[in-house]
């Protein structure tokens, strides 16, 4: 065995790819203390910018394995191996996994417009692809609610971040729209007064706006009252509630007639 050919043939490849390989071990201490840093900063402009924490996780974790691949093919490159290939099956990859999750990932573009915009919040009662309630939980791909039957309701951020949403609880008060017909043998006068006595009776009923009262429309077999108290939103469904049987019980006590379906059978006699 020819000894001193195998130690010339070490020491060449010790001399060819040594310093390629200390050179990738200082590439790797390096980056992996530059990634820390940079998902540090990242992180703190997230908690000052108050990020939802879900958010915060995923944007994290996206970023840090993005710069860990790209760390990973510096390292390649520095030890001599050709990347370009590993380039074209990731981008490969990232294609297939595109196309197969086209709706997952439009829902996800749509939880992070929602937790940067913040249109809504946890707590928030808002109306939104035809479904009413109280927001639960805001994920990274749907939006949890609770319904007013306490049911849960969940919703696909893309379809929610591209549709209409209606929040009630933005500006911390809500109008009650309620409407009350009456006959047309009734004093409109009289009728306003026992109506707007119901309204600010009320406790809960605020008194800046102002409650009102004002004829609607001259129905067919009614005249119409259109009755707009004011609340808080939290106070929304207690005052609806009170308000619609406080007025049939005022209303009957001033002797005012609310108009109903009458049937009127006619026989004849043959």
């Amino acid at each position: 065995m020819d000894t001193e050919k195998w130690i010339a043939i070490a020491q060449d490849l010790i001399v060819e790819y040594g310093l390629k390989v200390i050179g990738a071990i200082v590439i790797w201490i390096i980056g992996s203390w530059i990634i820390k840093k940079i998902t540090k900063g990242i992180a703190k402009v997230m908690t000052k910018q108050n990020y939802e924490v879900s958010l915060q996780k995923f944007l994290l974790n996206l970023i840090g394995w993005g710069l860990k691949i790209l760390l990973f093919l510096a390292i390649l490159s520095q030890l001599g191996i050709e990347t370009t290939s590993f380039a074209a099956i990731l981008a490969a990859a990232g294609l297939a996994i595109g196309m197969a999750l086209q709706g997952s990932l439009g829902n996800f573009a749509g939880g992070v417009l929602i937790m940067i915009f913040k249109p809504f919040k946890i707590g928030d009662l808002i109306e939104a692809q035809g479904e009413l309630g109280v927001v639960k939980e805001i994920e990274i791909f749907t939006t949890k609610l609770t319904g007013l039957s306490n049911k849960e309701i969940i919703i696909p951020n893309g379809s929610l971040s591209n549709g209409n949403i209606i929040n009630y609880t933005t500006e911390g008060t809500r109008r009650v729209d309620l409407v009350y017909g009456v006959s047309y043998d009734a004093d409109i006068k009289q009728t306003k007064e026992v109506m707007m006595n119901v309204l600010t009776s009320h406790p809960k009923v605020l008194k800046n706006p102002a409650p009102a009262v004002t004829v609607l429309e001259l129905a067919d077999s009614s005249v119409n009252f259109a009755v707009r108290p004011w609340c808080n939103t939290e106070d929304y469904w207690d005052v609806y509630f009170d308000i619609t049987e406080n007025t049939k019980l005022a209303l009957d006590e001033a002797g005012i007639e609310i108009p109903y379906p009458h049937q009127v059978e006619i026989q004849k006699k043959g």
